[in-house]
């Protein structure tokens, strides 16, 4: 083998274990970070260079009384998401939606969808399209799965 073939070989090493230690991480958060259903709504439904994806804004509630001053940090409390103010300048930028503590995420969450999929976001009357997503407290939730709430039944959409 020659050296520049020895190089090229430790660089591929090298690559593949930057991807599986990223995998591993987001693996690792998905099983131990909190999970929370939210509701959400589609705000760009497809760009042709990200590929087919929702891009969905991210409502939140803040407690009574308390302005989150464009930044907060986000967690889960009784069974909802749930937004506090940030103190020392990390978390996530927020906007108000209006009086009684409602705001929403200012980026959007993107979940890619495969290509044989129908749009989830089309509902039928009735119908409400909810993202669960893992909450780090640090930084944005991370979508995991889509669902659509009907009434008060939840039913998880599976993409294979």
């Amino acid at each position: 083998m020659t050296s520049a073939m020895k190089k090229g070989a430790l660089l591929g090493a090298f690559q593949v274990l930057v991807v599986l230690s990223v995998s591993g991480r987001y693996l690792y958060d998905r099983a131990t970070l909190p999970r929370v259903w939210v509701k959400t709504a589609p705000v760009d439904p497809h760009l042709p260079i990200r590929g087919r994806y929702l891009c969905l804004g991210i409502e939140v509630e803040a407690p009574p009384g308390e302005d989150l001053g464009g930044l907060a940090k986000l967690s889960v409390e009784n069974g909802k998401l749930a937004a506090h103010r940030s103190t020392d300048r990390k978390g996530v930028r927020v906007w108000l939606l209006g009086p009684g503590g409602h705001y929403r995420l200012v980026a959007p969450l993107a979940f890619f969808l495969p290509p044989d999929v129908p749009d989830p976001s089309r509902l039928e009357p009735g119908e409400e399209l909810w993202i669960e997503v893992s909450v780090s407290g640090n930084g944005p939730p991370r979508p995991m799965r889509l669902g659509i709430r009907k009434g008060t039944v939840l039913r998880p959409l599976e993409f294979h």
